[in-house]
């Protein structure tokens, strides 16, 4: 019971938060601060974690390759590298790391928040939080994921193609018209779209169990705990479900 009521009281906050984005767009100043901090917290991550994918699939998948149908195979190498970042690796990987990386600070730092009472006081002076606090937060996190997993993409293409000219023959040439002979934007929008719904999620998560929060600074770290683990089963959750709407919508 209790969990059925968690997540009741979960998906009316996430409806009241967008509710609240309007409204929130009159503070930019608010919005553009909480979208740097999600952006800088998660910049160096999502580089990183898009250098070391373009290598490691340009090791395993060239090898596979010639092994399996000779050195003339490894002309495919750069659109299975193209195909699995693009519409997979990239937005997830992206969306995991704003997860454990920002889902998490927005947990602790409204937990902190009403355990010094601040978001009463804010409520006393007629500021309401959903507007101020979630909304600003929520619409962040939505915005700076699809940046996120656009530069993860680029960054494992090009650590492919370092690794290509390193390793193998192909030019930079050769290679770019590999990745994007099989890629298109009926592929590429979904799979950028997906971010967008990422980002809420892992907003909503967190702001939900930093504004649920109880017992003082044991609940702080508590919320925080709850805010990654709930962002990164929503984030796991919504890929199969987005993934399946969007080739139902888009054949």
């Amino acid at each position: 019971m209790n969990l059925l009521q968690t997540l009741g009281r979960g998906i009316w906050f996430f409806l009241q938060g967008i509710r609240a984005i309007p409204a929130s767009l009159g503070q930019p100043t608010e919005l553009l601060l909480q979208s740097h901090k999600a952006l800088a917290g998660c910049l160096l991550l999502s580089t990183l974690a898009g250098a070391a994918a373009g290598i490691v699939a340009w090791i395993h998948l060239r090898n596979a390759l010639v092994n399996v149908a000779g050195p003339s195979a490894v002309s495919y190498l750069p659109q299975a590298l193209g195909l699995a970042v693009v519409l997979e690796f990239a937005p997830l990987s992206a969306a995991l790391i704003l997860a454990g990386r920002v889902g998490s600070s927005l947990a602790a730092e409204l937990a902190s928040m009403k355990q010094t009472e601040q978001i009463d006081a804010m409520v006393l002076l007629g500021f309401p939080p959903m507007v101020k606090l979630v909304a600003p937060r929520l619409l962040a996190c939505a915005l700076v994921l699809p940046l996120l997993a656009v530069i993860t993409v680029w960054l494992a293409i090009l650590a492919g193609f370092f690794a290509e000219f390193l390793g193998g023959s192909m030019t930079w040439t050769q290679y770019h018209h590999e990745v994007l002979r099989v890629l298109n934007l009926k592929d590429a929008l979904p799979a950028l779209a997906k971010t967008f719904f990422f980002g809420l999620a892992v907003g909503a998560a967190g702001c939900f169990h930093g504004m649920e929060s109880e017992g003082g600074t044991e609940g702080v770290g508590k919320a925080a705990t709850q805010g990654v683990a709930t962002s990164i089963f929503l984030v796991l959750f919504l890929n199969v479900i987005l993934v399946k709407t969007f080739q139902t919508l888009i054949p």
